[in-house]
Order: structure tokens, then sequence, then C-alpha cells
């Protein structure tokens, strides 16, 4: 199963950045201005999503840590509680990312009064001026608020292990890596793109496609043990 997981964290990641365009498009563009001229710009973007990318995987590990605690203590069958809501969560994600709710961003508010404390941090770091100062600028930028990392947050902590979760999370992690990438280095071009109904449409309603079949795969499962 945790390879299905990986798949469909890499494809939300991927699929994502019909969000990504809205959510980190300031980040972005602080990020173009450089003190520093000699640093070349794709070697800075490449930078600032290692550290981005690290925070996620950081996130992950805590979060499949929980997740394996919950079973060790013998609770309900929680690993496939988790899993269970790990899914609907996925497929609530899809459905935001295609316009027709907008129940993650109760996550991003959840996460607001966290980034008021990162985000002072953050901007002593503006403007970047060496390479390891992009990375810690990207690992502060891995705590913004994002109903999009949140939702894919609930799937490490069914991982079930440390590992699982920061695997599941790096994956994701890389899945926004071409469309953050790009948007740092052809913003003009992507973003009326990644805007248009029809892309937001067909990536939210694959995302949410993922998470149906996992609930499916686990109807199925229960069904197979009775």
């Amino acid at each position: 199963m945790i390879e299905f997981s990986l798949l469909t964290a890499l494809l939300a990641g991927l699929l994502g950045g019909v969000h990504c365009v809205g959510m980190c498009g300031g980040i972005v563009a602080a990020f173009s201005f450089r003190a520093d001229g000699s640093t070349p710009p794709f070697r800075l973007h490449l930078a600032y999503n290692l550290g981005r990318v690290t925070s996620y995987a950081l996130f992950g590990a805590l979060a499949g840590a929980l997740g394996a605690s919950l079973k060790l203590a013998e609770f309900m069958p929680v690993q496939t509680l988790l899993y269970g809501l790990a899914q609907v969560v996925m497929i609530l994600l899809g459905l935001y990312l295609a316009g027709f709710n907008q129940w993650v961003l109760v996550f991003e508010r959840a996460g607001g009064s966290v980034w008021r404390r990162v985000k002072p941090l953050f901007q002593k770091l503006l403007p970047v001026k060496s390479m390891p100062q992009a990375v810690l600028a990207g690992m502060a930028w891995g705590w913004l608020p994002c109903g999009l990392v949140y939702s894919v947050l609930v799937s490490a902590l069914a991982a079930g292990s440390a590992t699982s979760g920061a695997a599941l999370m790096l994956a994701f992690g890389l899945g926004t890596l071409p469309n953050l990438l790009g948007m740092g280095l052809f913003a003009r071009q992507i973003q009326p793109f990644m805007q248009q109904l029809w892309v937001r449409r067909a990536a939210g309603l694959t995302v949410a496609g993922f998470g149906a079949w996992g609930l499916l795969a686990l109807g199925y499962a229960a069904l197979s043990k009775s």
C-alpha cells in the first residue's frame, strides 16, 4: 500500500500546482530578487526548494512517528481509521483544487498561528546572499500554512512509521518541484495556463479519484477479511 501512497503523494504535489501558483507566488517572486547577482537564479531556486522539501520530509517523519505511536498504544484499529481519513481528506483536497469546496482551508487557518511565529525569521533571511541562506529560507518557507501540505500530512500520519511518513512527504515535495521551479523561472508563461478552469478541474478530479480509489481498496480489504 505504501507504493500506492507514494504515487498519490507525488501526483498530489504535481497536480496541486493550480494551488501553488496562488499560494506561493508572492514568496517565489520575493526569492527572485537577489542582493548579490553572482549566484545564478536556477541554483538559488533549487536551494530554496531543497530547504522547503526538507521541511516537508521532517513534518512527514514527525507525523509518521505519531501515527506509529498511536498504533503501538493499541488504540482501536487506528491504522485503518487513519488510512480511511487520509483518503477522505485526499478527496476533499481534489474537490478543493477543482474549485468545488473549501474544506481544506480549515487546515490553513489552523496553521496560521505557527506561521506568524516563523514569518519574522523568514523575513530576516531576505534578501538572500548565499546558498546556505537560501536553503534556510526555503526551510522557513516550508512552514507556510498550506491546505495542500496539511492534507497530505494526514496520509503521512497513516504511513505507519517515521521513515514511511518522511518518504511520503518527500514524494509530495518532489511532485511540487516542477511547478514551483517553473514559477520562479517562467512565472509569466505558467500562471495563465495553470489558472484555466479546465486545468484546475482536471487536476483536482484526478487527485480526488486517487482518494476514492484508496477508499475502495480499503473497503475491498475489509470485505475480504470478513
